[in-house]
C-alpha cells in the first residue's frame, strides 16, 4: 500500500476553491478528497499529482505549510467585466489556472528573479492618455526589432518565433497551447517580475502576434487582460477601463504597421481583400488589421468588414503545432522556460518528479523530452 504524505488540510481546500471546485465536485473526481480536506487522512503521492494536475496547482505548493497568499486571478483582469469572466468556459479557466501555475514555477526555478537582463514593464511606464504612435515608437525602439527587420522575415511562422523570442529578451514569457474555443485568442496575467503571455495555438500565425502585443500592451499598463475575436464587451466597460481595452488593441495595430507605413503601402491601390492579405504577408500581420484601417477611412463599409473578417477568421489553424508530442510540449512551454527547469534538475535543486511536475509530463517521457530538447526546439 502506498504511503500517505501530509497535507496541510487549508491547502487542499485553498486548491479546491481557487480552481472554482465545489467539494462535492471535488469528491465525485477523488473519492476520498472530503477526508484529505477534514483531515481524517491524506493522499498519496500518486493521487497528489493527480490532485496537481486536475487543479492546475504545482504540487509543491501542496507541501507548504499554509495557502500561499496569491490573489484570484480575476482580480487582476481590470478590463475583464466581472460578468465576462463569470462567463468564461472551462476550458478558458482551466488554462488560467495552468498559465498562474506556469507563472509560479517561473518564480521558483528563477529564484524569484527575472532571467532576462532588462524588464520592459518595469523600464516603461505609460499613462492611460498616451499617444498610442509615440507609445509604439518606443517599446519598438526598447525591444529593438526594426520595420525593415521585420518584413525580411520568411513567414508568418518564422514571425511568430522571432517575436516570442524577442518579448522573451524583455523579460516576458510567452507560453501557447491548444485552446479549443476559437473565440479566445489568449490573455496575459501581470506580475512585477515574471509577466506572462498566454497565446491559443489554434489561431492563424498572425492571429497569435497580434494577441502578443495586444496582451503586451496590457501588462505595460500593469494589468491582466484577455483578446477575443469579438470585441462587443468593451462597451461594457467604463471610463479608465474601457480606454485602456481600447488602446490595447489600437497599439498592437500600430506597433506592427504603423500609420504612416499604412499610408505609403496603400498608395494608389484599391481597399480590397486581396490589397489587405498583400500587405499583411509584407508585414507579417493579421489581413484584420488591414482591413480595419480601410473601415476606419470609410473605403469599405461595416457588411464587407465583417464579411471579410469572418471568412479570414474561419482559415484559422486547427489543432498543434504538429503531430509530435514531444514537439507540441516544446513549443507550448517555450524553450527557456524548459531549460530552467532541467538546469534545476541537473543542479539537483530539484527531483524527477518535480522536473516531471513543471514540466507538465510523466517522469516516463522525462529523457525522451530532454532529448528533443537538445536536438533543438520545434
Amino acid at each position: 500500500m502506498a504511503e500517505q504524505v501530509p497535507v496541510t488540510p487549508a491547502l487542499l481546500t485553498w486548491a479546491r476553491e481557487r480552481a472554482g471546485l465545489s467539494r462535492d465536485a471535488a469528491i465525485e473526481k477523488f473519492r476520498k478528497f472530503g477526508d484529505w480536506e477534514d483531515g481524517r487522512s491524506s493522499p498519496t503521492y500518486p493521487q497528489l499529482e493527480s490532485v496537481s494536475e486536475a487543479l492546475k496547482i504545482p504540487i509543491a505548493v501542496f507541501f507548504f505549510p499554509e495557502p500561499p497568499r496569491v490573489p484570484p486571478i480575476e482580480e487582476t483582469f481590470r478590463t475583464l467585466p466581472g460578468v465576462e469572466y463569470a462567463r468564461l468556459p472551462s476550458r478558458v479557466r482551466l488554462l488560467l489556472r495552468k498559465a498562474k501555475a506556469l507563472q509560479l514555477n517561473l518564480a521558483e526555478l528563477a529564484n524569484g528573479r527575472n532571467p532576462s537582463e532588462r524588464l520592459i514593464t518595469r523600464d516603461l511606464a505609460f499613462a492611460s492618455n498616451v499617444n498610442i504612435a509615440s507609445m509604439a515608437r518606443t517599446v519598438r525602439e526598447y525591444i529593438g526589432v526594426s520595420l525593415e527587420a521585420q518584413q525580411k522575415w520568411r513567414d508568418d511562422e518564422t514571425a511568430m518565433k522571432e517575436w516570442r523570442s524577442a518579448l522573451l529578451n524583455v523579460g516576458i514569457f510567452v507560453f501557447k497551447d491548444a485552446f479549443r474555443v476559437p473565440e479566445f485568442s489568449g490573455f496575459c496575467l501581470y506580475d512585477e517580475n515574471f509577466p506572462i503571455v498566454y497565446v491559443n495555438n489554434s489561431s492563424t500565425k498572425t492571429r497569435q502576434i497580434f494577441t502578443q502585443f495586444h496582451e503586451l500592451a496590457h501588462l505595460l499598463f500593469h494589468t491582466s487582460g484577455v483578446d477575443k475575436l469579438h470585441d462587443d464587451y468593451i462597451d461594457q466597460l467604463r471610463g479608465e477601463d474601457q480606454r485602456i481595452e481600447v488602446l490595447c488593441n489600437r497599439f498592437a495595430a500600430e506597433f506592427l504597421l504603423p500609420e504612416a507605413e499604412f499610408e505609403a503601402a496603400v498608395a494608389g491601390r484599391e481597399a480590397s481583400r486581396a490589397t489587405a492579405e498583400a500587405i499583411a504577408a509584407r508585414y507579417h500581420v493579421s489581413r484584420e488589421v488591414v482591413f480595419r484601417r480601410f473601415l476606419d477611412r470609410n473605403r469599405v463599409d461595416q457588411n464587407e468588414y465583417v464579411e471579410a473578417v469572418e471568412a479570414w477568421n474561419a482559415q484559422r489553424v486547427q489543432g498543434g503545432p504538429g503531430g509530435d508530442h514531444y514537439w507540441s510540449k516544446l513549443s507550448y512551454l517555450g524553450r527557456e522556460y524548459v531549460a530552467l527547469a532541467l538546469r534545476a534538475y541537473h543542479q539537483n535543486r530539484i527531483d524527477e518528479d518535480q522536473l516531471a511536475d513543471f514540466l507538465d509530463t510523466k517522469p516516463r517521457n522525462l529523457s525522451t523530452l530532454e532529448s528533443y530538447f537538445e536536438r533543438g526546439a520545434a
